[in-house]
């Protein structure tokens, strides 16, 4: 967190005073070599205390972020997660499909947010009308124009925010492990698809999987560690 006393519902009270329904989205997965991009959306809509422990998802020990998934669920009003995968973000690139997450986890709320609280410096509840469509185009992004503010580090200053991104990594997380359990060489139970050495290794070994971006600049096959 930014502090020891870093007040972590200091951008959602205000808006929940005035009426809003605040939604806090953040993302997993952008920088991985395979397996979707998820996106956490948690609605909260009073000013009750986080769950402790709180804290940005990539600060916190998995058996810490687990903990806090059911104290999170029950905190929220309201929360929904979304992705994007491998083959989409190939498809769109990831921008577009960042957006197109972010679209599917506001979709699955049961109820309809009024402004967003979004980490990092890019509004990922849209993107660019330039970029990329691939030959299938994109769902449209209903909350493009959703009232929103974004927050670098929001999941160290936001409640919302470090809620969507912890129920976000576990899903992706176990998701990941899960599927490694078919592609055992890449290790993905450990790595969770990003750019680790065994990981890499086996790339250049066995090449993509189907669970590959394979738009990205994956390690070839003829590097050092091939047969």
């Amino acid at each position: 967190m930014d502090g020891p006393n870093v007040d972590l519902l200091q951008y959602e009270r205000p808006l929940v005073a005035r009426g809003e329904v605040v939604v806090g989205v953040d993302e997993v997965g952008r920088g991985a070599l395979a397996g979707p991009v998820t996106v956490g959306a948690l609605v909260v809509i009073s000013d009750s205390p986080p769950p402790r422990g709180l804290n940005d998802s990539k600060l916190l020990s998995r058996t810490q972020r687990e903990a806090l998934v059911e104290p999170l669920t029950q905190w929220a009003e309201a929360w929904s997660l979304g992705s994007a995968s491998a083959s989409e973000i190939d498809m769109w690139g990831l921008r577009v499909a960042l957006a197109v997450a972010a679209t599917r986890a506001l979709d699955g709320l049961p109820l309809v947010p009024s402004y967003a609280l979004l980490d990092g410096p890019l509004n990922i509840l849209s993107a660019p009308g330039d970029l990329k469509l691939g030959v299938e185009p994109p769902p449209a992004l209903t909350y493009h124009s959703m009232p929103a503010m974004t927050l670098v580090k929001g999941d160290q200053r936001s409640a919302s925010i470090a809620g969507a991104a912890v129920l976000a990594k576990v899903s992706r997380d176990r998701w990941m492990s899960n599927l490694g359990d078919s592609y055992p060489d890449y290790q993905w139970g450990r790595n969770k698809g990003y750019g680790a050495g065994a990981h890499l290794a086996a790339l250049r070994r066995h090449g993509p999987t189907p669970e590959h971006r394979k738009s990205w600049n994956l390690p070839s096959m003829q590097g050092p560690d091939a047969p």
